[in-house]
């Protein structure tokens, strides 16, 4: 069954006192500040064994393939699945949503986001979609070998996909994934910048599943929990900036000095990858500008040192939210084929590391 969408129980890193970096975040603190952005999940959860779900991120509400968005990938440990991220590589640009999902539905994810670019209106002649999938391995909570999420349910997420507050924690991509022996899931933020005498916003959201040892703005989290090393994340950072696709590179590149600093162990088993877009619409590349000589604006390399640290500390954050509204969960650990139970993380310890 797919379950509605929130999490009443639990509270963000904000709301506790808890606000790491110095730039403000927008008004969601999410990555729909940036506009355009959408945001869509699944969340399955059948019986004792099956927590699992997917999540999309639409860069804009239009048609995707006609009007591509320039995008970039960034991996530091490459322990992982990140379909087609060698076309991001080579052209630089993005043509599909982004779907984030469990590591053996990744080919579902891909068959879901065909479907729906088949779909749109104007891409009646298509025969070939680069869609772009990332995963993170939910087994530990989840019986990832029962094929879900299914084909028609990935869709779900995709027609979901809508601007405003995003649900975190337990929800989507993140119903089953574990972080730091903690439950981990999804998580967003954004922040708001001014450079070059105009105002950009960066917003993240990342799918975490990862491990090493817990820092919460700097302080050790001690827990009783079993601090896994390997695992994986995937970090989606969006901004308004008009961004060419080499400095979008660079901007996905430091979300992961966001990653290093809530205590990852960046071991050899984990996946470590960051993609970044621009929404902007002046550097959008639409069917007119694929056919001619343009001019685009490119925000020089000098004017885009505060959308790096901004990148940094909304993945902090969002790390930070994805464990915080995550909730206790039960499920089956689908390597020793026995139930399991990962806590969540304690809010009453985070507030008292809050007000040190």
């Amino acid at each position: 069954m797919t379950q509605a969408n929130g999490n009443t129980q639990r509270a963000r890193a904000r709301d506790i006192g808890i606000a790491p970096g110095h730039y403000p975040p927008g008004p969601l603190n999410a990555i729909t500040d940036v506009a355009g952005v959408r945001v869509g999940h699944a969340t399955i959860v059948e019986g004792a064994t099956i927590r699992t779900g997917a999540t999309a991120v639409l860069p804009h509400g239009g048609n995707l393939f006609q009007d591509k968005v320039p995008a970039a990938i960034a991996v530091l440990n490459g322990y992982g699945k990140f379909a087609g991220s060698t076309q991001i590589e080579e052209l630089g640009e993005m043509e599909t949503p982004v779907l984030l999902t469990n590591t053996l539905a990744t080919g579902r994810a891909i068959e879901a986001i065909n479907r729906w670019t088949l779909s749109q209106p104007d891409n009646g002649q298509l025969v070939s979609i680069n869609a772009v999938v990332g995963e993170t391995n939910d087994s530990r909570l989840n019986d990832i070998r029962s094929a879900r999420p299914s084909i028609e349910e990935m869709g779900e997420a995709l027609a979901a996909a809508t601007g405003g507050p995003v649900a975190e924690g337990s929800v989507g991509a993140g119903t089953g994934t574990v972080a730091f022996g903690l439950k981990g899931g999804i998580g967003t933020s954004s922040r708001c910048v001014r450079t070059g005498g105009k105002d950009y916003t960066v917003g993240v959201l990342v799918q975490s599943n990862y491990g090493g040892h817990l820092r919460i703005d700097g302080t050790p989290y001690a827990s009783s929990a079993s601090e896994d090393r390997d695992g994986s994340i995937v970090i989606v950072v969006a901004t308004d900036a008009p961004l060419s696709d080499r400095n979008l590179k660079r901007l996905a590149t430091r979300a992961f000095g966001g990653l290093a600093r809530t205590g990852a162990a960046l071991s050899n088993g984990s996946g470590d990858y960051a993609l970044a877009f621009s929404t902007a619409a002046e550097v959008r590349r639409t069917k007119n500008q694929r056919k001619k000589v343009t001019a685009i604006p490119d925000l020089p390399n000098e004017l885009v040192s505060p959308l790096f640290e901004a990148a940094i500390e909304a993945t902090e954050e969002s790390i930070l939210n994805s464990l915080c509204v995550a909730q206790t969960t039960e499920g089956f650990n689908a390597g020793t084929s026995s139930p399991n139970r990962v806590e969540a993380v304690s809010l009453e310890t985070l507030k008292r590391l809050a007000r040190r």
